[in-house]
């Protein structure tokens, strides 16, 4: 059983630093699971499942192997809550823009793209089978523009689905350059519910990518208050 979170005043929550959830299931998911997951992250992709508003759908942007959305949607189903999930990804990683080999392998670029998005596929089959969430593989960008037009789409696993509306909670861990992520949190802005959660992976203060800059326009936003920063920040829409 997944140990309940107290309820903590906003300023208390605003200092909290590395808080994790036990669970034996997450214990195994991310030994069999490739991923990059912050056991803080975990804690507060919990705290906000626990506390979303409603059941409009979550958004994951960006998904690698798939050990997030899995983990969403465990944390989903051990909640009660029966949100869809969304999620977006190209698979395109960082410095394979020229194809190539990895490294001095025999491992082609466009070989690992497919191997991970495969994986992804294989791992989300396994388990989230009580709600697999619906792959896009676009950019985030270019997910918005669908999503926002309202238009029906074909997503990784062969399933037709009707896009648009409003979502509770999204994390965003797609390019983590400031002009992009930006972007993903003006486009979340305008599909964020009040009351919904956003959750930024990398954003602690150190990190050597460009949301410190973002964060700090976030926190200035009046309708917007940080509720987790674990060390990664976490808002909530509060107008």
């Amino acid at each position: 059983m997944i140990k309940k979170i107290k309820k903590f005043s906003s300023r208390a929550i605003q200092h909290l630093r590395l808080k994790k959830i036990q669970d034996e299931y997450l214990s195994w998911l991310t030994l069999a699971n490739a991923g990059m997951l912050s056991p803080g992250n975990v804690y507060s992709i919990h705290y906000a499942i626990n506390n979303i508003p409603s059941d409009k759908p979550i958004l994951e942007i960006g998904s690698f192997c798939g050990l997030s959305t899995n983990v969403i949607s465990y944390l989903l189903s051990s909640s009660g809550n029966k949100n869809k999930i969304f999620t977006c990804d190209k698979w395109v990683f960082e410095g394979a823009e020229n194809g190539g080999r990895l490294g001095e392998s025999s491992v082609s670029h466009k070989d690992y793209r497919e191997f991970v998005k495969s994986t992804y596929i294989k791992n989300i089959e396994f388990f989230s089978k009580e709600n697999k969430p619906y792959t896009i593989e676009v950019f985030s960008d270019d997910f918005f523009n669908l999503w926002n037009k309202k238009e029906e789409t074909v997503d990784i696993l062969g399933r037709s689905v009707n896009l648009g509306g409003l979502f509770s909670f999204c994390y965003v861990d797609g390019n983590h350059t400031y002009e992009f992520a930006k972007r993903d949190f003006e486009n979340i802005d305008l599909n964020l519910e009040v009351g919904g959660f956003i959750l930024f992976d990398d954003s602690f203060d150190s990190n050597q990518f460009g949301l410190t800059k973002l964060m700090k326009e976030v926190k200035q936003k009046k309708n917007y208050k940080l509720v987790i920063k674990n060390p990664n920040y976490m808002f909530q829409k509060i107008a």
